[in-house]
C-alpha cells in the first residue's frame, strides 16, 4: 500500500515537471481584467473622437501599451511569487507564436487605415488577436484558446456588420477579457 501512495505522488510529480517545462504557466488573471478595463476606456475614448481615424489609432496603441505591460509586471510576479522562472524557452516560444499573429495583423490594420478602409481595422485586430492567442495556447493554459476562438467570431461578427466596430471592440477586448480574467484568477489565482 505505501508503495502504491509512493507511486501515485511520484506519478503526480513527474506530471507537474512535465507541465512547467512544456507551458507558462505564470499568466495573471488580473491582467486580464485590466486589459478588460483599459479596452473599455478605450472604447469610450473611441466614441469620443469617433471621427479622428488616427486618434483611433493612437487610442489603440494606448490600451496595447497598457494591457502588455501590466500582463508582463503581473505575470513576473506571479512567476516569482510561485518560485518559477519567468523567461524560459517555454515562455519565448508563446510569445513568438503570440507574436507572429499579432504583429501581421497590426501591420494590415495600419495598411487599411492608410487606404481608408476603417471597416476593416477593427476586424483585422480581433481576428489576429484570437488567432495569436489559439497559436500561443499550445505553450500556455488552455483557457486562451477559448479566448482566441471567441475573439476571432466577435471579429467575423463585425466584418459582416461593420457598424458595429465599437460594440466589438468593447466586447472582443472589454468584456471578453475581464471574464477571462475572473474566471483565470478564481481558477489559479493572481
Amino acid at each position: 500500500m505505501k508503495n502504491e501512495v509512493k507511486t501515485h505522488e511520484d506519478i503526480k510529480a513527474i506530471r507537474k515537471l512535465m507541465e512547467e517545462s512544456t507551458r507558462f504557466l505564470s499568466l495573471s488573471g488580473l491582467s486580464g481584467v485590466i486589459a478588460g478595463v483599459a479596452a473599455l476606456a478605450g472604447a469610450l475614448l473611441a466614441w469620443l473622437f469617433i471621427d479622428a481615424p488616427w486618434s483611433l489609432a493612437g487610442v489603440a496603441a494606448l490600451v496595447l501599451v497598457v494591457s502588455v505591460s501590466f500582463a508582463y509586471f503581473l505575470s513576473l510576479k506571479k512567476a516569482r511569487r510561485d518560485k518559477r522562472d519567468f523567461w524560459t524557452a517555454v515562455s519565448r516560444k508563446m510569445l513568438l507564436n503570440l507574436s507572429i499573429p499579432l504583429a501581421t495583423g497590426g501591420v494590415l490594420a495600419i495598411i487599411f487605415l492608410i487606404k481608408g478602409n476603417l471597416e476593416l481595422v477593427v476586424p483585422v485586430f480581433l481576428i489576429f488577436y484570437g488567432l495569436a492567442l489559439i497559436n500561443a495556447s499550445k505553450f500556455t493554459l488552455g483557457e486562451i484558446f477559448y479566448l482566441g476562438l471567441l475573439e476571432i467570431v466577435t471579429g467575423l461578427l463585425v466584418a459582416v456588420f461593420p457598424g458595429l466596430w465599437l460594440a466589438g471592440w468593447t466586447l472582443g477586448f472589454g468584456v471578453l477579457h475581464i471574464v477571462y480574467g475572473l474566471v483565470m484568477y478564481g481558477k489559479y489565482g493572481k
